[in-house]
Parts: C-alpha cells; sequence; structure tokens
C-alpha cells in the first residue's frame, strides 16, 4: 500500500494524503485489515481526523486471523524527519484504539493473550517513535493450545543485543502487565513443576535488576539494553508476580493436581525440612531457647502435617503433549505404510510402492517437530521426555490391540464347524434302529457306548 514506509517519497505520501484524505485513510484501513503477517505502517501526512477515522475502519471488528500479528504505525521521527508526523498523531492514535476497548500495556508481545492492547516504543536505532498494536482477531481462544509466539515482550534495544532474549518466556513473563501474565500462567505453565521454573525466571530477573540498581548507585552509567531493561520493569512488579506463582503452586498442591515425580519432589523436600527442623530443636534446647525450641516444633508439626497429606495424594497423569490430536493423525497415516515396508522385506518395490513409502520419512520427521512443538515453557528434560515416551507408548498399545481384534473375532466361530461336522456321522450311525443301540449299550455298558453318550450331551 501507498502508506507503508519506504514506499514512495515523503512529499508525494504528503501531497496525497492532503488531495484525498479520505479516500487513503479508506485504503490505508483495508490494507491493515487485509495484513496476514506483522506489518509497518507509516502515518506521515495524516492529520488526526484521518488516523481516527483510519484506527476506527481497521479495528472496530476482529481481524480475520488464526494468529496473532503486530501492526506497527510511525508516528514520530527526529529533526529531520519531525515535521513530517502530525505532533499529535500518537496521541490520536492511541485515543481512537482505546475507545474500541484496547489497552494500553508495556509488557505486550505478539502472542494472542495480548490481542486488544497496544505500546508505544522508541527505536532508537532509527530514532522512530511507533505505537505497536496487538489486534483483535477472530482465532484467539485461548487455553493451553496457544500458539503464535512470534516475537517477544517490550523489544528490547533494537539493534542491539537485549539482556534478556528476544521472544523467550523469561522475557515474557518479566515484561507483562499482571492481567497478561495471569493468561500465560493458565496456558504456559500448567504444571506445578513450570510454575517452578517460572519462579526460578523470575527471582533470576530480580536479582539482575537488583545488581543494576546496586551499579547506578555507585555512578556507574548503565549501557542503553540495561537502561531499556532497568526502565521497562519494576522490582515491586516482580515481587507481586512471585507471589501470584506461590499461591497457585500451594493451591495446585493442595488439591492433588501433582503428579508422580512432582509429589516425590515434595516428600523429599518436606523430609529435608523435618531433618533440619530436628536439628534446630536440639539445639535450642541445649542451648536452653525454650521460646526458639517451641516455635521449631511448630514448624516441624506443620511440615509432618504437610508431608501426611503428599503421601496421601493419589498422582495423576502427566500432560499430553500440546499436538496429541495432530500426532495422532500423522501416526494413522503411517500405520498402513509399516506394514507395507515390513511386508516388503525379501523383494524389489514397486515403483507405486516407492513412491508410497517415501512419505513414511517426512510423517517420522513431522511428528518430531509436533513433539518438540509440544514441550512446554520451564520444562525440564526428563519430564518432557517421560510426556513424549507416554504418548509413544499409549499409540503403540493401541496399535498392538487393534492388530490382535481380528484373531480373536476369527477364534469365536471355531466351534461351530466342530459341532457341525459331528452331528451328521453320529446322526447316520442312530438312524437304522434306535432300540437295537439301546439294547447293545444296556447290554455292553462298554467304553465306546460311554463316549457316544458323552458326545450326544455335547
Amino acid at each position: 500500500p501507498l502508506s507503508k514506509r519506504g514506499s514512495i517519497t515523503p512529499s508525494a505520501s504528503f501531497v496525497l494524503a492532503l488531495g484525498n484524505s479520505m479516500s487513503h485513510a479508506s485504503g490505508l484501513a483495508a490494507s491493515i485489515r487485509g495484513a496476514t503477517e506483522s506489518d509497518t505502517f507509516d502515518l506521515g501526512g495524516h492529520t488526526q481526523a484521518n488516523i481516527t477515522q483510519t484506527i476506527e475502519d481497521a479495528f472496530a471488528d476482529p481481524l480475520p486471523l488464526a494468529e496473532m500479528i503486530r501492526i506497527t504505525f510511525v508516528t514520530g521521527a527526529g529533526k529531520l524527519g519531525r515535521q513530517k508526523y502530525d505532533e499529535n498523531a500518537a496521541k490520536a492514535l492511541t485515543a481512537a484504539l482505546r475507545s474500541l476497548g484496547y489497552e494500553e500495556d508495556r509488557g505486550a508481545s505478539c502472542v494472542v493473550e495480548c490481542g486488544g492492547s497496544f505500546k508505544l516504543q522508541h527505536d532508537t536505532g532509527k530514532n522512530l517513535k511507533t505505537v505497536v498494536v496487538f489486534p483483535k482477531i477472530v482465532g484467539a481462544q485461548g487455553g493451553a493450545d496457544e500458539t503464535g509466539l512470534e516475537g517477544g515482550v517490550g523489544e528490547l534495544s533494537v539493534g542491539e543485543r537485549a539482556l534478556l532474549p528476544e521472544g523467550s518466556p523469561e522475557q515474557m513473563i518479566t515484561m507483562s502487565s499482571s492481567n497478561v501474565f495471569q493468561r500465560m500462567l493458565q496456558s504456559k505453565c500448567q504444571s506445578w513443576a513450570q510454575k517452578k521454573g517460572c519462579l526460578k525466571a523470575l527471582d533470576s530477573v530480580k536479582t539482575m535488576l537488583e545488581s543494576l540498581e546496586a551499579k547506578l548507585f555507585s555512578g556507574t552509567p548503565l549501557t542503553d539494553p540495561e537502561q531499556e531493561l532497568y526502565d521497562s520493569i519494576s522490582l515491586d512488579a516482580l515481587v507481586e508476580k512471585e507471589g501470584l506463582v506461590k499461591k497457585l503452586m500451594q493451591a495446585q498442591v493442595e488439591s492433588g493436581n501433582i503428579t508422580r515425580a512432582e509429589r516425590e519432589t515434595l516428600l523429599s523436600q518436606v523430609e529435608e525440612k523435618i531433618e533440619k527442623f530436628n536439628e534446630e530443636i536440639a539445639t535450642a534446647r541445649k542451648e536452653n531457647k525454650p521460646k526458639r525450641e517451641e516455635k521449631m516444633t511448630q514448624m516441624k508439626e506443620k511440615a509432618i502435617i504437610r508431608q501426611k497429606m503428599l503421601e496421601d495424594t493419589v498422582p495423576k497423569a502427566p500432560q499430553r503433549l500440546r499436538h496429541e490430536a495432530e500426532i495422532a493423525k500423522l501416526r494413522t497415516e503411517l500405520s498402513p505404510l509399516q506394514k507395507l515396508e515390513d511386508n516388503a522385506k525379501g523383494r524389489l518395490l514397486s515403483v507405486k510402492e516407492t513412491a508410497t513409502l517415501a512419505r513414511k520419512d517426512e510423517i517420522l520427521d513431522e511428528i518430531s517437530q509436533l513433539e518438540e512443538a509440544s514441550r512446554g515453557w520451564f520444562e525440564e528434560d526428563e519430564v518432557f521426555m517421560a510426556r513424549v515416551e507416554a504418548s509413544r507408548s499409549s499409540a503403540n498399545a493401541k496399535e498392538k490391540q487393534k492388530s490382535r481384534k481380528p484373531a480373536s473375532a476369527g477364534s469365536g466361530y471355531k466351534a461351530k464347524p466342530v459341532a457341525s461336522w459331528v452331528t451328521p456321522a453320529s446322526s447316520k450311525k442312530k438312524a437304522p434302529a434306535r432300540s437295537s443301540a439301546k439294547s447293545k449299550a444296556a447290554s455292553s455298558g462298554g467304553m465306546f457306548a460311554a463316549m457316544m453318550m458323552d458326545s450326544d450331551s455335547d
């Protein structure tokens, strides 16, 4: 579109905006709604009224997308390009967004949880002022199957190496707003172990922030990435997030929503605490400190209660892989190909069979990629591989069960042919004279008669 940065000269854009502002605005709104990937639009030469109308036309309804994209608007520049932009362009843009229900979120990122938010940024590398919009989209459904992590939160130090990896979970949880952070915990950190990993990440960033603060107090200037990180995150916000995670972890344990491995970890922690309390109690008793002894005894009793609760907890099965449904479809497609390959051993394959089996390697690669894409945030390798193995074992068991069904069905009909073969033979022998047969049986009373009687009863 003509409004995109760099597509036409600034003077031509300015003249076009003045000469036909309404048609220009409607064309820009159509281009925004037609975007299928992250894009940038230059608002140079647009009036406040033009910007307001464009934003209302573009974002009044959710965009027809399944995954989140980033829409960036250039609203200002340095000395050389400042005259190109209305001085209130950003103000008009954000006011229009707020009227449509959008909220400002400095920690917003390119994930579906952030749909309906925006943030103001200053690209220090290119000396541009921008407003980044994460639109409401029709495909945003929330839950554990969220995808689309195309970008990071906060985009620290454009053109420079950021202190937190771009788009990493650590960056997203530390720079997100409180509401977005809670949604992330629900969809990205469902297990107790993942929440524990999230807590460690928050503590690590808090330590980093405290070191930057100490650096400032000592009079040492911060680098650009350090300064931007320090300005983007507050210690109070991190402490609040840590408290929320601890509360959710405790609730998850008390509700019994933990796996066997998580329960063993928690039991080990409690046992270590009880042992430590015993040592503290012995020391307090030796040093004649009754209040200290009483306090440690009370804490020990609480730990014992927690230990009993954990021992009585029935562990839950590990979470299914996020892409379990897609993997199951691929395995169903793989099954006949595997049988074809097994049956073809020892002979040359036809051209058609060779072409068919070429799909097998593609399916295996797709399954491997989907398995890796199912790894959760802050999930340790051992836990993740246990979930993958559980998925594979379940699939193998279902496949074996299917292969056993034809054999069991056929074996149920074997008794009928045997009975039909015996009956005609016995009926031919009995047909001539039943009275003579009775007399023979009565007189002889031998083994043969007993066998015949058994056969009839059967």
